[in-house]
């Protein structure tokens, strides 16, 4: 480019737009791995019974370490871990204790503050309305905390009939299609 074509203000636009692209993109990239990592727990709960399942290597430190912080997952069979209330997650009062549950982990646990999706429902499937985002330990802290309490057997079983339609459908799919080859 010469320089008699050069417009410094026009320049200036460019990188502003360039900046502005680039933080879209990777808002982009940060809600394709949410996303993700919510099919990948979906499948996970799919195959593995829930009170099996180990998420991390320190599921028995954040287990321990979730219960004795958040004494209210405990209350009534558990409510507030059945069905997550998004308001009181994100008052200044849970932001709080939740902000000082996570440093612990900002060493130990990789991606910590990462975000994911989580279920608000633990009896439902990952949905529009049932689907809120949170960082990646507290995600960790509240599903292994439903595991071990047995909060999404029934998830696993939502999830396996889901799994079972969908092997039912690809092989009706199939057959359809050998047929349709199949005549002359």
């Amino acid at each position: 480019m010469s320089t008699q074509d050069f417009d410094p203000n026009n320049a200036q636009n460019l990188i502003e737009v360039r900046q502005s692209n680039r933080h879209h993109m990777i808002e982009k990239q940060f809600a394709v791995k949410a996303v993700e990592h919510a099919q990948t727990y979906w499948n996970l709960l799919e195959k593995v019974s829930p009170r099996a399942l180990k998420l991390t290597k320190l599921d028995d430190e954040i287990y321990e370490h979730t219960m004795s912080t958040f004494p209210e997952f405990s209350e009534d069979e558990h409510v507030k871990l059945l069905k997550l209330d998004e308001d009181w997650l994100k008052s200044e009062t849970g932001k709080k204790r939740w902000r000082e549950f996570c440093q612990v982990y900002e060493k130990k646990v990789k991606d910590y503050n990462f975000g994911s999706l989580i279920r608000t429902d633990a009896r439902q499937e990952y949905g529009e309305t049932n689907t809120i985002f949170v960082t990646r330990i507290q995600f960790y802290a509240i599903e292994i905390a439903r595991n071990r309490l047995g909060l999404n057997d029934g998830a696993h079983e939502i999830a396996k009939a889901d799994a079972e339609k969908e092997r039912l459908k690809k092989e009706q799919e199939k057959a359809r299609a050998a047929k349709k080859n199949a005549t002359p």
